[in-house]
């Protein structure tokens, strides 16, 4: 597996070693030892499975208390995946970080803790996996709107949004509830 760090600190995109033949492929999505000797030393309690159509947009979602380191890949279709780093003290604070993540690429995204996470599909039918470090826990969830102009985010979407009414009604980043440095 191969990494590369994105602009902002602590995002890794993550590279597998494919091995295809006629059959098909194979690769390792997942290894511990692996991903700690790249930078990603974290130990991972929940695997979330999400399907979407095209245009659904979801996020940006964060959590104030538990927050949660991200390993995110896709399993079939394409996506267009959001990172906003949320850590007041990070020199890239209120910045985004966005790359297309597919089922043909398989590249992965790594999102260390104090980030929020949000994504758009671009596929008629998209499957996304992604484990997390700390368990989910609504009451510490937060959200912030995909379309606030301070974080002017660059969706790749043409035509309509899919956007929950959670996901509608989310705060604008200067309002936010963010989450303290190393909650």
């Amino acid at each position: 597996m191969r990494a590369s760090s994105a602009y902002i600190p602590g995002i890794i995109v993550l590279e597998p070693r494919v091995f295809a033949d006629e059959r098909g492929f194979f690769f390792e999505s997942y290894n511990k030892k692996t991903l700690a000797a790249l930078g990603v030393n974290v130990s991972f309690v929940q695997d979330n499975h999400s399907l979407s159509c095209r245009g659904a947009l979801r996020g940006i979602h964060y959590q104030i208390k538990n927050s949660q380191a991200k390993l995110i890949r896709v399993v079939s279709g394409e996506i267009f995946d959001v990172a906003v780093d949320l850590r007041r003290s990070s020199p890239t604070f209120g910045r985004w970080f966005g790359l297309n993540l597919s089922a043909s690429n398989k590249l992965q995204i790594y999102i260390p803790s104090g980030f929020g996470h949000g994504f758009a599909a671009l596929s008629p039918m998209t499957e996304v996996l992604y484990k997390a470090s700390d368990f989910y826990a609504p009451e510490h969830e937060r959200c912030i709107r995909w379309d606030d102009p301070d974080l002017a985010i660059d969706w790749p979407l043409d035509g309509e949004r899919v956007i929950s009414e959670k996901d509608a009604k989310g705060s604008f980043f200067r309002e936010a509830d963010l989450p303290v440095d190393g909650a």
